[in-house]
């Protein structure tokens, strides 16, 4: 349920109304926009008489909330939410491009992608540490020590780390990570998505390989009841029918999801295409459907990566492509 209060309500009174709502036993999400304030009431509100709360002077309107997703429902918060990373922003018009390799493989080659995709324009760094493989003898990544790699690429660069965290057992090794990514097979992870909640940290959501939007939004919400609402949602491909890329982007998915929640949305169209030359179309696709940025894999080597290499640019890729999603943004700003 939501209640909307009319523009100019004293603190007073709105304090007043808050506290009586929490006396019923309700959690209260107040979102204050610059002509009115929103409050989420979250919990059971059939012991709410609407009559008798619309009917309060203060009070402009009464709705009930029937999607299951509460914190983060575009009607809970009506406004756009920014996300803020060091001092880069992400969502309400904050366009931010995060690029990297899939796997870190070792010192030389996280810190010269690192400063090749600063120089291009990139905010943020990606690298994988701990690496989900379908088969167990692939590489899985130098988890611990690929982490430490992290740290000083981020030191030689100033990018903030974002790398995807597997286990809550690895949680403690994340603390020093800007930006903890979640990736499709842990989306559903609801015990990891829990203690995740509990953290004061941006947590970038993807979305499962066979999962609805509705799914991904309960995902995020696992995280946002348990305190932590500093969730970024990300679009990667979805599992169709089609037999010529790894995956199917869902690029309806943006707009959809801005309707529905007020969390940043970012697209991987290196994962949902599996096709390095298909990268660059979709990521200029997906800035023009209103994405608020973009997370490409970025490896100086390709051909030898021992991760992914068949869908990540070389640099000089990245740095022409870069260029075109800011004439893009241009256009659609």
């Amino acid at each position: 349920m939501i209640v909307v209060l009319k523009h100019g309500v004293s603190e007073e009174k709105k304090a007043q109304l808050i506290a009586w709502l929490q006396a019923l036993g309700l959690r209260i999400h107040i979102s204050d926009g610059e002509f009115q304030t929103v409050l989420g009431l979250v919990g059971d509100t059939s012991t709410v008489d609407i009559d008798l709360v619309e009917s309060l002077e203060i009070v402009d309107s009464v709705k009930r909330v029937t999607e299951p997703f509460k914190m983060c429902n575009r009607k809970f918060h009506p406004e756009s939410m920014v996300v803020e990373v060091g001092d880069v922003k992400i969502g309400a018009g904050n366009f931010v491009m995060i690029a990297g390799p899939c796997s870190v493989e070792s010192e030389e080659q996280i810190v010269t992608v690192a400063k090749a995709v600063k120089a291009a324009g990139a905010s943020l760094m990606r690298g994988g540490a701990f690496k989900p493989r379908t088969s167990p003898y692939d590489f899985a990544g130098l988890k611990a020590e690929g982490l430490e790699l992290l740290k000083i690429a981020r030191k030689e660069t100033g990018l903030p780390i974002v790398t995807e965290l597997m286990n809550i057992n690895d949680l403690p090794l994340f603390e020093d990570v800007d930006v903890i990514q979640i990736g499709a097979r842990n989306m559903q992870n609801f015990d990891l998505l829990r203690e995740l909640g509990k953290l004061d940290k941006p947590i970038l959501l993807k979305r499962g390989l066979a999962n609805t939007l509705k799914e991904l939004l309960m995902s995020a919400e696992y995280i946002m009841a348990s305190g932590n609402e500093r969730v970024m949602l990300c679009e990667r491909g979805i599992r169709t029918f089609s037999d010529y890329t790894r995956n199917t982007l869902d690029l309806s998915a943006v707009p959809m999801l801005h309707e529905l929640t007020h969390l940043p949305i970012i697209v991987d169209p290196s994962h949902a295409t599996g096709i390095a030359r298909l990268v660059p179309p979709m990521a200029l696709a997906a800035t023009a459907g209103g994405a608020d940025g973009l997370i490409i894999e970025v490896h100086n080597d390709p051909i030898h990566a021992l991760c992914d290499g068949a869908q990540s640019l070389r640099p000089e890729e990245f740095a022409a492509l870069a260029e075109k999603v800011r004439a893009i943004r241009e256009i659609v700003k």
